[in-house]
């Protein structure tokens, strides 16, 4: 099985960028994962939030595939935690899928294509963070959850 982490907008802090490096590499080890940086829109100063969300939805599904299963991350999605989070993994794994899809949307949310188009949705919090700083969290989780997968000691029981 393949993760990808589809994310609207490049990071622009050289010291989170280098974190979610960190995490990327260390996945490496467990699963082929990849983050795939969807650019941001260009002036958008005169579109609406939902035409934004709109076009942003278009560029996303437009690196989906149908067999692929998508889950967004979203305020509004199921919270988890460590081992359950990691269970979820292993549920995907051994479905036998080839591409698990999370989505990390612009900043107004996902359009209504891609809450129709989604398998699931994943809150990682109840509080608000940056886009990129959702990155960071979600890298570490899923590295999190390989480790506990492999029973070793980065997470403590």
């Amino acid at each position: 099985m393949n993760i990808k982490l589809l994310a609207i907008g490049k990071t622009d802090d050289k010291q989170l960028e280098d974190l979610i490096n960190k995490y990327i590499k260390r996945l490496d080890f467990y699963i082929k994962f990849n983050l795939e940086i969807i650019p941001d829109l260009k002036n958008v100063k005169n579109l609406s939030e939902s035409l934004q969300k709109e076009k942003e939805g278009k560029l996303i599904l437009s690196k989906v595939s149908t067999s692929d299963i998508l889950i967004l991350l979203d305020e509004h999605g199921k919270q988890y935690d460590s081992i359950s989070f990691s269970e979820l993994l292993q549920k995907h794994m051994n479905s036998g899928i080839k591409k698990l899809i999370f989505v990390i949307g612009g900043p107004y949310g996902f359009s209504s294509a891609m809450y129709d188009r989604a398998n699931g949705k994943l809150s990682l919090s109840k509080m608000t963070f940056s886009h990129q700083m959702i990155r960071l969290f979600f890298v570490e989780q899923l590295y999190r959850g390989f480790t506990i997968l492999k029973n070793e000691p980065y997470h403590h029981r």
